[in-house]
Parts: structure tokens; C-alpha cells; sequence
């Protein structure tokens, strides 16, 4: 492992969510989970609905719900970007619970709800995560 640190990027389509030094990232790929740390070789994977943990150099663990998206890794930079991206601690987790019970209600033959349910699910994987 290398003595640096990774310089972390999480961005929304609309905004940027979080950015800092961390000393690892782990995130949701289509071909899995990958854990990156300083040192980790160029990638570029497509995100799944999911969650990313940022583990920072202070030592906390900021978590975020993402939507799908890329991943890139290269020379210590960690770009994560989805078209949603909430941290934790921002969720409210009954709102989220509600929002996954009418997306199901909803019907998943829909592309639409399909993707709301797997929205609240990742929301609601988040915020239990972090709390």
C-alpha cells in the first residue's frame, strides 16, 4: 500500500455531495463489490444502486445511497459519480421506508418504480448502515 492518501470525489448530477481525503472507498460495481485503497490499480466500473462507504483519514466513515453511475480510480483519485447521490445522514429513514412501500405498491413491471424501489432500498441501506 502506498503512503498517500486517496483524494475522494462523490458527485451528484446536480451537485457535488462529498470531497476529501480518505483511506479507502468501497462501493457497489456491476461485477460486485470493490474496495479501493491507495496504491489500487486504474478502473473504471459502472455503479449499481447501492451504497458507498468513504472511510476518511480522521478515521470516520461517511456512507452515501447512490443511484447507478461510474466509478473511476486512477493515481489516487477516486471519482464516484451516480445521477443521485444522499449521504446518510441526510436521509430521513421513515420517509425512505414510506417512498419503498408506495414504489412497490406501484407495480415493478415499470421501469420507473423499478428504479424508485431500488432508490428507497438503497436510501434505507444507507441510513441503517450509518446509524
Amino acid at each position: 500500500m502506498a503512503d498517500t492518501n486517496l483524494q475522494v470525489e462523490l458527485v451528484a448530477a446536480d451537485r457535488l455531495v462529498w470531497s476529501g481525503e480518505a483511506t479507502m472507498v468501497i462501493a457497489r460495481t456491476t461485477e460486485g463489490d470493490i474496495g479501493v485503497l491507495p496504491g489500487h490499480a486504474p478502473n473504471l466500473s459502472l455503479l449499481v444502486d447501492g451504497v458507498v462507504d468513504i472511510r476518511t483519514v480522521d478515521g470516520e466513515t461517511w456512507v452515501a445511497a447512490v443511484s447507478a453511475g461510474f466509478l473511476s480510480v486512477a493515481h489516487d483519485r477516486v471519482s464516484v459519480l451516480a445521477e443521485y447521490a444522499e449521504l446518510s445522514r441526510d436521509i430521513d429513514l421513515e420517509k425512505a421506508r414510506n417512498d419503498l412501500e408506495r414504489a412497490q405498491a406501484a407495480g415493478e413491471d415499470e421501469d420507473d418504480a423499478l428504479a424508485r424501489v431500488r432508490n428507497a432500498e438503497a436510501r434505507i441501506r444507507a441510513a441503517e448502515r450509518a446509524s
